[in-house]
């Protein structure tokens, strides 16, 4: 969909919430005792429940070590069917992946799975949020392994380590290609990991080949609301994507950022500026709905030659500027193909 300038609109300004100090994870004693308990209970009646579910003994015959984005090694049951997804790129690796997660946490402005995502994890309870998860919560979905994304709150993954097999599936690097395969290797599902960069590869090479000379063109991808505006830079899912088909990125854009994204006042909102601009919120729905309006009424807005040219577009900012993952990855190729080369 295209983003043309409208006039000005009326401004929404979204709720903010005091940010926690800590992870929501971290309870009170009353309640790291309760997770002790339930530890223990699930650890008393786990040995019949776990041969059910992975269809044999456990043991050496029954597990398999892999090593994790931190360096330490992890034994978990092979092929695991009870999975706890701690973010969004595990929910997406899983997914992508054939496997249906027990529990997720809330993505980056989301009340629930990524917008993306929604339609496939319909029904799959949430266990946390952007800033950790729910123990008591993880403990009732009773796992079989825990997918930690980039968790690194130790006292945290102490707590989860008691539940069930825990592994960080993100390394600093936020390597979405990396994240899928050492997720399939936890999954047993290496194979499926295989044919899906297999698919990813071939359709990047017959887009970019499609792009012709655009191919080369610059691309600008950032994120409004009720903050103001922010640039993607290098070092985040988007980027990798936007490399892998050669794109050039404006200014800043080039080089790693400091966090997730960077703000941009509006006295300097040329910086978003490019051959071919991508724009969004996080969420369709809800206060941010509607904020795009506000920004395409500023005279500043107006002014880019992305907005001149009619080169901009509209994006789920769930999908293109969050952690993002391998379906994610698949679908930014598909809104690339419609808005720049059909």
């Amino acid at each position: 969909m295209q983003l043309e300038p409208s006039s000005p609109a009326r401004r929404h300004t979204a709720p903010v919430s005091a940010a926690a100090t800590r992870p929501a994870a971290v309870r009170s004693t009353a309640a790291a005792l309760c997770l002790s308990a339930c530890a223990l209970a699930l650890a008393g009646c786990g040995s019949a429940e776990e041969t059910s579910r992975s269809g044999g003994a456990q043991g050496e015959s029954g597990t398999v070590r892999v090593t994790d984005a931190t360096g330490n090694e992890v034994s978990v049951t092979k092929r695991p069917r009870r999975v706890v997804a701690l973010s969004e790129m595990d929910l997406d690796s899983a997914l992508a992946l054939g496997v249906r997660p027990v529990g997720l946490t809330a993505g980056r402005g989301q009340q629930g799975a990524p917008a993306y995502l929604a339609k496939e994890a319909e029904g799959i309870p949430t266990v946390g949020a952007v800033t950790g998860p729910d123990i008591e919560k993880v403990v009732r979905a009773e796992p079989d392994v825990i997918l930690a994304g980039q968790l690194a709150d130790e006292q945290v993954l102490q707590q989860l380590k008691k539940i069930a097999p825990t592994v960080v599936t993100i390394d600093k690097t936020k390597d979405w290609q990396k994240s899928l395969e050492l997720t399939a290797e936890v999954l047993g599902r290496g194979d499926r990991a295989d044919a899906f960069l297999k698919r990813y590869r071939s359709r990047t090479a017959a887009l970019k080949k499609d792009l012709g000379p655009r191919a080369g063109a610059s691309v600008s991808v950032a994120r409004y609301s009720a903050k103001g505006t922010a640039v993607m830079q290098q070092g985040v899912f988007i980027s990798d994507v936007l490399a892998d088909l050669g794109f050039e990125r404006p200014g800043l854009q080039q080089r790693k950022g400091e966090g997730h994204s960077t703000p941009i006042s509006d006295e300097n909102l040329e910086k978003i500026d490019a051959d071919w601009l991508f724009i969004g919120t996080l969420s369709p729905t809800g206060p941010d709905a509607d904020l795009l309006d506000e920004l395409t009424g500023k005279p500043a807005y107006r002014q880019l030659d992305a907005v001149r040219e009619k080169h901009v577009t509209e994006i789920d900012g769930s999908k293109w500027t969050s952690l993002g993952g391998a379906k994610a990855a698949l679908s930014v190729l598909g809104d690339i193909r419609k808005a720049m080369a059909e």
